[in-house]
């Protein structure tokens, strides 16, 4: 067991440095957050963290798809830790939904999918970016 436990620890570790480091914004903290008027998700994260990694394509293409009708922000909380308080986060990765008021909606922590951020975005009635063929 112990041999299994170490083996996924080595895998993990391989795993983490594997993946690029992708930014979804800039990495200065965005003036205003939440977006002023606009839905918006923020996943307060870290690039070095592994399921940020894992999040991070997913954060780039819905920044482009949504672009005009939601808002799509990351905050590495490492780099920037006032931020971390001032959302009252406890673990990263947290994706905190707001709406256009600026009003809480929804929270997460942990690794959240694609489907599970449009299946939210809907929920909040930002329609689905349409279909590539």
């Amino acid at each position: 067991m112990k041999r299994v436990s170490s083996l996924i620890c080595f895998h993990l570790i391989l795993f983490s440095l594997l993946l690029p480091a992708v930014s979804v914004t800039a990495t200065d903290t965005p003036a205003e957050v939440p977006a002023p008027n606009m839905i918006t998700m923020v996943d307060l994260g870290a690039h070095k963290c592994i399921p940020c990694k894992m999040m991070a394509p997913i954060l780039k293409k819905l920044t482009s798809e949504y672009e005009g009708r939601a808002a799509v922000i990351f905050i590495d909380v490492w780099k920037d830790p006032s931020q971390g308080k001032k959302f009252k986060i406890s673990t990263i990765p947290t994706q905190i939904f707001f709406d256009e008021q600026g009003k809480e909606v929804y929270r997460h922590q942990g690794f959240l999918s694609e489907e599970d951020i449009v299946s939210q975005f809907a929920k909040m009635g930002v329609k689905q970016p349409a279909k590539v063929k």
